[in-house]
């Protein structure tokens, strides 16, 4: 008997969400929440955002009905502990981020759990399991940064033809816990403070926990994923400005929209008096 429609555009399987987010994310924050809500195709349990403390975040937690979280309850490392400082930035919050992520399956009971960056909307139905295969959407260009420390990290070269780095990605806690025991025998310390040493930091962007663990998982169960195209668009618009006509529009081509130049928000702050 043919699958039906729904059954293909739906999953069974619950999962939990996990947002990593600062006080400048909340101009994209809310759009975010209401896209996982609207179109991810799994019964959802908790969305937490994970923040340093900010009465801002809580109360946007709490008006969406989300949990939030201190990212000191998630890590015993802050961004104080990474020095990670570039010519021209301080890039100790993003690597900090990346490995909040990582430490996120000791937040949730759940198997899997769907990490999104906070400035990234859904505009198409996501599943993330498909016959017992993670779905991870991908794209067609990364950075060489990336697979250098994957192979320090690793000791092997990543094998994937295409990137994972796609501002999302569901995670399985059996499979991450097997990278983190794999990284710790490695190199004989804890897998954040070996992912903080061996990355460059000279790099602007030294590391991806997407890259990472994607690669790990084609390499060490290669029957066990899918691969879809990403089709996310960058915008340096403001969510809010976005019409309804104009997401059905970007939707025929996309499956996500992400907001990373914040030109927007700059102005915005710029203008207060």
């Amino acid at each position: 008997m043919a699958r039906s429609a729904k059954s293909i555009f739906h999953s069974s399987v619950k999962i939990d969400v996990l947002i990593p987010a600062i006080e400048k994310d909340l101009g994209t924050l809310p759009y975010v929440i209401d896209s996982i809500r609207k179109q991810v195709k799994h019964p959802i349990g908790k969305i937490m955002v994970v923040s340093p403390p900010s009465k801002r975040i809580q109360a946007l937690c709490r008006r969406k009905n989300c949990t939030f979280i201190n990212e000191r309850r998630v890590l015993p490392i802050s961004k104080k502990d990474i020095h990670y400082q570039t010519k021209r930035t301080n890039r100790s919050g993003w690597l900090l981020q990346q490995l909040l992520k990582l430490a996120g399956g000791s937040l949730t009971k759940q198997r899997y759990y769907l990490v999104i960056d906070a400035d990234t909307i859904l505009i198409r139905p996501h599943v993330f399991l498909f016959n017992g295969k993670t779905v991870f959407y991908c794209r067609n260009w990364s950075r060489p940064e990336y697979f250098r420390t994957y192979r320090k990290l690793l000791g092997t070269r990543p094998t994937a033809s295409r990137s994972f780095v796609a501002h999302y990605m569901l995670f399985d806690k059996s499979k991450l816990s097997r990278l983190k025991r794999k990284i710790e025998a490695m190199h004989k310390t804890r897998w954040y403070w070996a992912i903080i040493k061996k990355t460059n930091k000279q790099s602007y962007a030294g590391f991806s926990e997407f890259e990472t663990y994607g690669n790990f998982v084609k390499a060490h169960y290669p029957g066990q994923l899918v691969v879809k195209s990403a089709l996310n668009k960058s915008l340096c618009s403001r969510p809010a400005s976005l019409t309804r006509r104009r997401m059905i529009r970007l939707a025929q081509r996309y499956r996500s929209i992400s907001f990373h130049k914040r030109r927007w928000y700059i102005r915005k702050k710029r203008g207060r008096k």
